[in-house]
Order: C-alpha cells, then structure tokens, then sequence
C-alpha cells in the first residue's frame, strides 16, 4: 500500500498528527488544513495539500497574530520569498516521509528496559535503563489505515545503541496491530537518515514557518 499523491499523504499526516497532540480535528479548506493547537507559542498551524506563491501570501498577509504556523511541502528557499513580513522559516530542512506498516519482534537491549501504552488511539513507546533514566521515546497515532509517527528522540546519551530502531519497530506493530497499514512522519535531516536505513522514503520537502511577534517601538 502506498499513498496515491502527496496531498494524500499531507491529510493523512495532518489527521494523525492533530491525534496525537490532542489538537482539534483539522478543518478542511481549498488548499489544505487549519488545526486549532491552542499553545502559547503554538495557537494553530495551516497544512497545505497545495502551495503557490499567491496562496502562501494571501495566508501569511490575513494571519497576523504570532503563534500561527505554516507547513508547506516546499522546499525553504522557495517558500521564504513568498511570505508576508513577520513571518520566517523556523527550523532546519525537513521532510515528509513514508512506509508500510509491519508487524515485527523487538527486544530492549542490555540495560534497558521497553514499556508501552495506548490511550485514544496513541500508542507511547518509552525507554529508560535499568535504574530508570530516560533514554528514548516515540508515538503513533492511528486513524484507519494510515497511522503517524511522532515525537522520536533519543537522548544523546544514549545514541547509536539501537534504541531508535527499537522505538520504530515498536511502534509500527503496534499500529499494525490494530489494522494501519501505512505510516507517514514528518523527519528532521537527523532523523531522515535513520529512517531511511528502516526502509522510510522521502515524499516530498517539508518547510515551517511561523509567525513572530510585531517588534516593540523603542522611544
């Protein structure tokens, strides 16, 4: 099972991932998605399916309160002209991602230990060592047949140890587990490369920008 497109694939992400920070049902609209997040520094982000230069400047120009935020499957340099002022391209390359789900068998090594749970349809994947500290951590969440990863991280520490292909296997069965059959992550350029050694494939360039408050008047 692949995604047919990549607007596919962004409404499949844009669902999964409203699921998974407990942020409100994306809200359709003629170039993509709004989801209400209701942070601080985060109040609502607008997905886009579809991109061009007067749909991004017609977005930016009418959100003019900081903390919304923009996802586009561009890559920076071409989003960033195209944006209103007060807004800017927060954070390095990213990319949208892409992989079937399988069931597989996946053990803590040597001075780990692996739990997991799930509650409304997020499964969490934590692990800590033997006397508890933490030492990596991931989530998933399903919506039918496509489920979204999210929230991977290692902490340095603990790195190049095998515990992000743990949380990964872990994490994909049990999104398999309950009838996903394809998953879909947004992934930094670190993260990229430990995806791709799992069988991960890049679909399309993702960029965020976010915008800022006014700056103050000094007298």
């Amino acid at each position: 099972m692949f995604f047919r497109n990549t607007a596919e694939a962004v409404a499949a992400w844009a669902e999964g991932w409203a699921l998974s920070r407990g942020a409100a049902e994306p809200a359709p609209c003629s170039w993509g998605f709004t989801i209400d997040v209701g942070l601080p520094q985060h109040v609502m982000r607008h997905v886009l399916t579809t991109a061009d230069e007067p749909t991004i400047r017609k977005i930016t120009e009418d959100a003019t309160a900081p903390g919304a935020w923009l996802k586009a499957f561009l890559a920076p340099e071409t989003l960033t002209p195209w944006l209103a002022p007060g807004w800017s391209v927060s954070g390095g390359p990213s990319f949208l991602m892409s992989a079937p789900l399988r069931a597989s068998g996946a053990e803590a090594p040597g001075g780990y230990r692996l739990r997991t749970w799930n509650r409304a349809g997020v499964t969490r994947a934590l692990v800590r060592t033997t006397d508890g500290a933490f030492a990596a951590r991931g989530q998933i969440a399903v919506t039918g047949s496509t489920a979204v990863v999210d929230q991977v991280e290692t902490d340095p520490a603990h790195q190049r140890r095998g515990l992000g292909r743990l949380v990964m296997a872990t994490l994909a069965s049990a999104a398999a587990g309950q009838g996903a059959a394809l998953g879909v992550l947004g992934a930094t350029l670190q993260g990229r490369a430990l995806y791709e050694r799992l069988g991960w494939r890049v679909l399309a360039p993702l960029t965020s920008a976010v915008r800022g408050p006014d700056p103050v008047d000094q007298p």
